[in-house]
């Protein structure tokens, strides 16, 4: 593992601190509303991943563009967006980062530049570089940072971007979240190299690697490659090592690991290894700490209630936002069957405002 990075001043410390936290009870709260039906489809934790999350986004200029994975609530907090959103966007509510359309596998906010939430394994590659390309056809400055996990790696849409983004030079930095398993398949398994910083090598994208449980190393190595993508206009590849704590999913039953291995990176927690650095080196106090606790998880009560207050989607509303091109394209794009007469899905919501009151 890397050697201990020198702290950022007080104020950033604290900040890193606080946003892992909320972003912690965050997490362990979506899986308590899960098991209470509150939350439908999958649900993927990011416990564990914290220090890359915030080490990663806190590397970033507020314009440059982060695209995340199926695992993406820690990256849309880390981003800035509201708690409440987020949550009700996993209870499929109204007013949701996507009005409830997305859940917790397609978060986005556009505001804050967070692009998604991928629920395809490999998926996001291509599109960060086209957001990459983006800034190539415009002549910014912004990068585009895109993480995906250790088993998108071996999909050929990893192959195909890296060969494109090196070809075109395009300032983007690929981040491998290696959590040691893609779904239960253990990295050795999986991957005839297990050296994922290489693996973009051959194609011209070289790589670094960060401890991902540190995220001050986290921070420090991320901040280079996107210095490098940014000013020498080139693609980079960055493996963080790290661990997830939860299963894949809330549907796993991690048959595939030991208690014992869970255990030995429990105890490298890096929200608790962090906390305790800070106070070792007296950024906070032991009091200061418990205080950061204890607004994370005021913010995390206030985003749960907010969600439960908030409505679900009109079922009119249900063909909104479902686009075609218009007088181009003829014919119904929708059809909806649920009242007398079969008519235009996309008329429901005019039909919905003109029934007569019963």
């Amino acid at each position: 593992m890397a050697e201990l990075h020198p702290l950022p001043e007080p104020g950033i410390a604290r900040d890193w601190l606080a946003t892992m936290l909320l972003i912690r009870r965050f997490e362990e709260r979506a899986g308590e509303m899960y098991a209470k039906a509150k939350v439908g489809g999958f649900l993927h934790l990011a416990i564990g991943e914290e220090a890359t999350i915030v080490g990663t986004a806190r590397a970033l200029r507020d314009s440059d563009y982060l695209v995340s994975t199926y695992r993406s609530h820690g990256h849309t907090l880390a981003r800035g967006s509201e708690p409440g959103r987020v949550m009700a966007e996993l209870f499929g509510r109204e007013d949701g980062l996507c009005r409830g359309r997305g859940g917790s596998m397609h978060m986005f906010d556009l505001e804050r530049r967070f692009m998604g939430g991928y629920g395809i394994v490999g998926g996001n590659l291509p599109l960060a570089a086209g957001m990459a390309l983006r800034a190539d056809y415009l002549g910014d400055d912004d990068v585009t940072v895109c993480t995906f996990g250790d088993g998108a790696s071996n999909q050929g849409t990893f192959g195909e971007t890296m060969n494109l983004a090196a070809l075109w030079k395009l300032p983007v930095v690929f981040q491998v979240t290696n959590n040691q398993f893609g779904m239960g398949t253990a990295l050795a398994r999986h991957s005839a190299v297990t050296d994922l910083r290489l693996k973009g090598e051959s194609f011209g994208v070289p790589g670094l690697s960060c401890d991902g449980m540190d995220v001050a190393d986290t921070h420090a190595v991320m901040g280079e490659a996107i210095c490098i993508a940014r000013e020498e206009r080139r693609p980079m590849l960055v493996e963080a090592l790290t661990y997830r704590f939860r299963g894949h999913s809330m549907a796993d039953p991690e048959e595939y690991r030991t208690k014992e291995q869970v255990e030995e990176w429990r105890a490298r927690d890096p929200v608790e290894t962090f906390g305790a650095r800070l106070v070792e080196e007296g950024v906070v106090r032991a009091e200061e700490r418990e205080a950061l606790d204890s607004e994370a998880l005021a913010a995390v009560d206030a985003a749960v209630a907010f969600a439960d207050a908030s409505p679900f989607p009109a079922p009119e509303s249900l063909y909104d936002d479902v686009y075609v091109l218009g007088d181009l394209v003829r014919g119904w794009y929708s059809v909806d069957e649920r009242s007398a007469g079969v008519h235009r899905g996309e008329d429901e919501r005019r039909m919905a405002r003109d029934a007569p009151e019963a």
